[in-house]
Parts: structure tokens; sequence; C-alpha cells
């Protein structure tokens, strides 16, 4: 597929956040004293601002939507710049819905889940038995805090959240523990990730804590370190490092994606998707298998992952959230 993007490709890392820690300082105050409704009425204002002034932004949500609507069949009629708009402010509804999870306050009674493999793992939660959580920067993986209410899981025991996040600031972490102390959350840079690391999670696991671990996203430490995985038509770069963590973590391995059924609305119901990755039977376990066996397996749970973010992509084109050239 042609290139339409006319900017040199950078690594997702080379580029700004779109919400920078003092922008989170002031949205957190705002949290704390206005309710999330009107937090999500001032994003439509807002997103229109930043659509009109952020021209990077624009840019890769034009590349990246017409990409889209060339794998689509029959193709959208809007055209791409009001798609951006539109694309840009879902995304600061996003933060209002990240900021609801981190705080506490997370509308979990608006979370539907679906899928044969929800309830396997909500049997494992009972029983005290952990998993991985891939998850990706398409919708909102917060949600899955939603796993933590007990009534809508029957699950009566508390579930514990580590999450593994690349570029996270000490400041960042401070912040979140400020919005809400009380926060089962612990958050585990990639940078930090070592055989000591490695075996505390497995302990989390054991436990009955999830491992959460976005798997788009190439890592910062090491970009080149990634697999070749077919996405709308093209092939993109995918971590490989995520799916060897899973094997290592001897853990049942699942795909999440939680998205609004309405990308725009300011109270919306949402769609939690989840899919069991690894086999529940293998012939032996990972750390058993030779290392072109555990290749050819991180490989099958690699391709798997990245068709059922394609299928969820196509549905839901505005709550991606990587604002840059994916494919590059």
């Amino acid at each position: 597929m042609e290139n339409n993007n006319p900017q040199k490709p950078l690594h997702w890392s080379a580029h700004g956040e779109k919400a920078g820690l003092w922008q989170m300082v002031l949205f957190f105050l705002l949290f704390k004293i206005l309710p999330a409704f009107l937090l999500s009425l001032m994003a439509y204002p807002i997103g229109f601002c930043y659509f009109l002034f952020s021209k990077k932004s624009r840019s890769h949500s034009q590349h990246f939507l017409r990409r889209w609507a060339s794998f689509t069949s029959p193709p959208p009629a809007r055209p791409p710049q009001l798609s951006s708009l539109k694309h840009i402010v879902s995304f600061g509804l996003t933060l209002v819905e990240k900021t609801q999870a981190w705080g506490g306050k997370l509308p979990s009674q608006r979370v539907r889940f679906h899928g044969e493999d929800v309830h396997h793992l909500w049997a494992a939660l009972e029983n005290g038995r952990g998993a991985v959580m891939l998850c990706s920067h398409l919708g909102n993986v917060e949600l899955l805090r939603a796993l933590a209410d007990s009534r809508l899981i029957g699950v009566h025991k508390e579930v514990a959240f580590t999450s593994l996040m690349d570029k996270v600031s000490p400041s960042f972490q401070n912040l979140l523990y400020s919005l809400n102390p009380r926060s089962s959350l612990k958050i585990l840079p990639t940078q930090n990730i070592g055989p000591a690391s490695i075996f505390a999670l497995q302990k989390e696991i054991q436990l009955g804590g999830l491992v959460i671990v976005a798997a788009d996203r190439t890592s910062a430490q090491n970009p080149n370190h990634f697999l070749h995985l077919p996405l709308l038509g093209a092939n993109a770069p995918f971590p490989r490092g995520p799916f060897l963590l899973s094997a290592l973590l001897e853990a049942p391995v699942y795909a999440v994606f939680a998205l609004r059924q309405n990308a725009l609305s300011p109270l919306p119901n949402y769609n939690m998707y989840i899919y069991r990755l690894d086999e529940v039977h293998t012939p032996s376990p990972p750390q058993e298998m030779s290392r072109k066996q555990r290749n050819l397996l991180i490989e099958s749970w690699a391709h798997k992952y990245a068709s059922l973010l394609q299928t969820h992509l196509l549905a839901q084109p505005y709550q991606w959230y990587n604002f840059y050239n994916f494919w590059a």
C-alpha cells in the first residue's frame, strides 16, 4: 500500500505524549471537583481546539483513517478531515474514562463482558489463579478494572492489577497514588523487567493477580525487537517482548479489548471482549520447549492477537489511539 504520510517515520516513543504531566495534574484536579459527566462534555470543545491546532495529530489521524477506509467495504463517505475530528474527540473522552478508573470511580455497571473465555477467566480468579492480559491502544484497557467488581462477575476475592508500562515516570506514579491511595494497581516500568521481576510477577499471578501489558507498541528500549504481523492490508511491527514474557510467566494468556458502544457518547456503555490466546493443553510448558518451538508458539499467539485487534479495529476505528505511523 502506498504511504500517504510524507513525514519521516519516528518510533512512537519519540513522539510527545498527547497529554503531558502538567495537563494530567490539571485534569486530576478538575476530576476531584467536577462530575465525570461534566468533564466528558468539556472533552468536545477541547478536542475541537486540539484538532485545529495540532497538525501532527491531525495528519497521523487522517493517514490511519485513509488506510482503514481503503480496507473497508464499502468505503465510508465521511471526509477524512471530519473523521479526524471525531477521532481526536474520542481520544479526549478516553482520558476522562482513564481518570475515572484510576480514581476508583469506574462506572463498572455499564461494562458488558463478551465471549466464552470470560467465564474461564472468572472461574480462575475465583479460585485464586491470575493471568496475563495483553491489551492495546484500541479502546481503554483501564476498564479491565471492572473485573474487580464482584457484583458483575461473582468473584469474591480481591483482584490485584500489575500494569507494565513504557516511559512511565515516578512523578506520574505518585500522581496516580495521590488520586486514589487505596488503588490495587501496581505499575512496573518495562525497563526494570529482569529475572527478579519475572519471579515477582509469577507470584502475583499465583496469588490471583492480573498482569497487564500492551502488545501493540514496540519497546522503547529495544525498538528492533519486533514481529512483522499483518494489519489492515500491510505488515506492521508488533513487540515480541509481551508474548515472550507471557510464555515465561507460566500463566494463561488472554487478549482484552474494552470499547465504547458509541465512540462519542458522554455517558457510554462499554463492551469488554476477552479471548484466550494460549492453548489450554500444550505438549509441554513453554519453559521446557526448544527455542524454535517456543518461537513458533509465541508467533502463533502474536498472529492470533493481531487478527483479533484487526477485527475490533475495523468495527471501532475512532477508538484507535496510536497517533503515529504505526506501519513504519
